[in-house]
């Protein structure tokens, strides 16, 4: 069956990094678009980023574009976002998301906080 998860979340200062990781299974990974979303304490959840399935084409959210890069190791079917600069703002919790099936991973935490 298919499962996602992610991990490389934790605690890190305003203008720090972190690198979050979503491990595929159960499917056939560089086939299908992949998503990366957040949802912050008391908000929605929102979309993030996508790295599309064939081309591996990324697709970035505006408030997150030229801080976060989004890629993937197809031999190890794991999708990775990269988040540099973090600020407040980007604190949440993040979800890895395949879109075709809805399928979803449990999240990880990412606090950013002085």
């Amino acid at each position: 069956q298919v499962q996602l998860v992610e991990s490389g979340g934790g605690f890190v200062q305003p203008g720090g990094s972190l690198r979050l990781s979503c491990s595929a299974s159960g499917f056939t990974f560089y086939t299908y678009d992949m998503n990366w979303y957040r949802q912050a304490p008391g908000k929605e959840r929102v979309w993030v980023a996508q790295i599309e399935g064939v081309t591996g084409k990324p697709t970035y959210a505006d408030s997150v574009k030229g801080r976060f890069t989004i890629s993937r190791d197809v031999a190890k079917s794991t999708v990775y976002l990269q988040m540099k600069n973090l600020e407040a703002e980007d604190m949440a919790v993040y979800y890895c998301n395949r879109p075709t099936g809805d399928y979803w991973g449990q999240g990880t935490q990412v606090t950013v906080s002085s």
